[in-house]
């Protein structure tokens, strides 16, 4: 057994202790409340629609609950659907040491199983939060090679997470953990090349699938390769791996969850810290001559549409997104990105005044921004978004951007996971939206 899957499977089995354990908790059941948030109001999306006319197609067991759907299905079938939708309108968490989404692989995993066990809620989050650490770490181990090599750390680190998140919560022993990651390691898979087609979002239903089923077998005495993750021809090996093995470094003592960050905007990560810069500026749209924005180099290509035509496009796009946020649009809101948003003669104007500067020294998560107005005053502010929120305002922030994109239901949500969700309640939600 190699370093990484022994410390993994040592983790994965271990008690979640101390204050920083209790912080990391904390943290986790917010990425709940904003995992079920966006997997409810995205049951109507087209990948969300299929996974699940597919699973019930498939039929099987009553075991656990699919948003979206009265019955219940089995748990495999559960994870793959809810992760499939949840991920959906890319509208959940990230962190960007993982270069992934973790809740969206391993709460779908986690949430089956513990429901098909009925499990506590206490449980549940235990599970979760080590499954969601468990793939920030793998990410993190993977590195940047491996996402340059045209892997998607959601789908490969996050079929490592959802995988510790079900073996923990079926009981496996360490021993068993070391046979369900050899078996993942086999498993996971995901390209980049599926961005911006259904075939990604589909990457965190597939990963969570297998989460539950590797640790299901591995529970029923199923054999693998217990190398299979670092070994000679593993899955580091043959996918491009930095393996950098201090990436699990104080793994149960030092949390990297408590630096992942929530999607507080409808619209393409590398613009949020923009829009949060924005929001420290007091001005009204008409005062604004001219908006300076230092970005670093590797957003030009993502979301620096100069010209957008669709609201899909709007998402993608900095001039647009900061005109939108100097004359008060709600970016929160899916509905904010629409076609006639990219249409609106006033926006547009304002976004011609944009000028989108690549920056060397700006870091990857951060943005500064200038604002001229017709007065020849000039006001200006910048914003990272690894910035530490505390636990009260993020969950604040939470709870708007919940209310935002499910209206009434959202009370009802924000009751049912709470600081120890209640399992049944959750699951109940899930199944009406």
């Amino acid at each position: 057994m190699g370093l990484v899957t022994e410390e993994l499977s040592r983790f994965a089995v271990g008690s979640v202790k101390g204050g920083a354990g209790h912080d990391a908790r904390e943290m986790m059941a917010l990425s709940l409340l904003d995992w079920a948030t966006v997997t409810m109001a995205g049951v109507a999306e087209p990948v969300a629609r299929i996974t699940r006319e597919m699973a019930v197609d498939d039929g099987g067991d009553a075991q656990a609950s699919v948003a979206g759907l009265a019955r219940k299905l089995p748990a495999r079938a559960a994870a793959m659907v809810n992760g499939s939708t949840s991920h959906a309108l890319d509208y959940d968490d990230t962190h960007f040491a993982h270069i992934g989404h973790p809740s969206v692989a391993v709460v779908p995993a986690a949430l089956a199983i513990a429901e098909w066990i009925e499990a506590p809620g206490a449980d549940l989050l235990d599970a979760a939060l080590v499954g969601a650490e468990g793939s920030i770490r793998m990410g993190r181990w993977l590195g940047r090679s491996h996402y340059q090599a045209g892997f998607h750390q959601t789908a490969t680190a996050g079929a490592f997470g959802a995988t510790l998140a079900a073996g923990r919560l079926l009981a496996l022993s360490s021993g068993q953990m070391a046979q369900a990651l050899g078996l993942c390691a086999t498993r996971a898979a995901g390209l980049k090349s599926q961005f911006g087609t259904m075939g990604k979002p589909y990457h965190a239903g597939l990963a969570a699938q297998t989460g539950v089923e590797v640790a299901r077998a591995a529970k029923a005495g199923f054999v693998s390769a217990p190398n299979g993750v670092e070994g000679p021809q593993g899955f580091g090996p043959t996918h491009a791996a930095q393996a950098d093995d201090g990436a699990f470094a104080g793994l149960g003592q030092h949390w990297d969850i408590l630096t992942i960050s929530h999607k507080f905007h409808a619209c393409c990560h590398g613009t949020h810290a923009m829009l949060e810069a924005l929001a420290q500026i007091d001005c009204a749209a008409p005062e604004v001559a001219e908006l300076q924005l230092w970005t670093h180099p590797r957003w030009m290509s993502v979301c620096n549409i100069p010209h957008p035509k669709t609201g899909l496009e709007v998402k993608f796009s900095y001039a647009h997104c900061a005109a939108m946020a100097l004359s008060g649009v709600d970016t929160s809101a899916l509905d904010s990105f629409s076609d006639e948003i990219a249409r609106d003669r006033f926006l547009t104007a304002l976004a011609s005044r944009v000028h989108v500067v690549a920056d060397d020294n700006i870091a990857e998560t951060a943005a500064r921004v200038e604002v001229t107005l017709h007065s020849g005053a000039v006001r200006s502010a910048e914003y990272n978004l690894n910035r530490v929120i505390g636990i009260d305002a993020r969950r604040a922030k939470l709870e708007a951007k919940s209310r935002a994109l499910l209206g009434e239901r959202a009370d009802a949500l924000i009751d049912a996971v709470g600081s120890l969700p209640d399992v049944p309640k959750l699951c109940a939600l899930l199944r009406s939206a």
